[in-house]
């Protein structure tokens, strides 16, 4: 056996228990809090020790910037997938779903927390900030090119810039109830103003 191949399983090994790490950060995250998400905590929901964990990640902040760094990325790659098994192509109404459905769940309690511990503790601010820009930069292209808008347009950047603030902010009224009735009526309501919007300047 080559030196080579014998690395390989031990990669594999490392990249497995990396990866619960993070999926069991962000679980941690969206169930406890910030506060009670300790690097143990998470090593333990993850079935690791804790030296592993942090051979992986030095510092509690890098392991939940990683983390939140992570699952976006897959949930992007998820949305990707949905809008694929659609039959033709995607309507405003389904795009602005999609994007609502974004602020809701596990991922987006997680990046909450992780807001809300990083307005008061400045090393992880320094870490979420940046990737908080670089995500939302991403979104709002995605969102662009599923509505197939013209951001040369006037005011068509500031309109798919303010479904991703409605969305954000029925996210965060859906934390504490189950708010996805108005939350449709709501979806359904911008999808129509979004789409009139969207026309004018196509027909222009």
């Amino acid at each position: 056996m080559t030196v080579a191949a014998a690395r390989l399983p031990q990669q594999e090994r490392s990249r497995a228990t990396r990866a619960r790490l993070l999926e069991a950060a962000i679980t941690c995250l969206a169930e406890l809090g910030w506060t009670a998400s300790t690097v143990s905590v998470v090593a333990e929901r993850a079935g690791v020790s804790r030296g592993a964990a942090q051979h992986h990640f030095p510092t509690r902040e890098a392991l939940f910037t990683a983390a939140l760094d992570h699952v976006s990325q897959l949930r992007a790659a998820d949305l990707k997938h949905e809008l694929a098994e659609l039959p033709g192509s995607a309507d405003t109404a389904t795009v602005v779903e999609l994007v609502f459905g974004l602020f809701t769940g596990t991922v987006f309690r997680a990046a909450l927390a992780l807001w809300v511990a990083a307005a008061a503790e400045p090393q992880l601010r320094e870490q979420i900030i940046p990737l908080e820009a670089r995500v939302g930069r991403e979104i709002h292209r995605m969102v662009v090119e599923l509505l197939g808008a013209d951001e040369r347009e006037p005011g068509v950047r500031e309109t798919v810039q303010a479904t991703l603030d409605l969305a954000r902010g029925l996210g965060l009224a859906n934390l504490l109830t189950d708010d996805g009735r108005r939350r449709g009526r709501i979806a359904g309501q911008w999808a129509r103003i979004l789409d009139d919007t969207l026309h004018v300047h196509r027909a222009g």
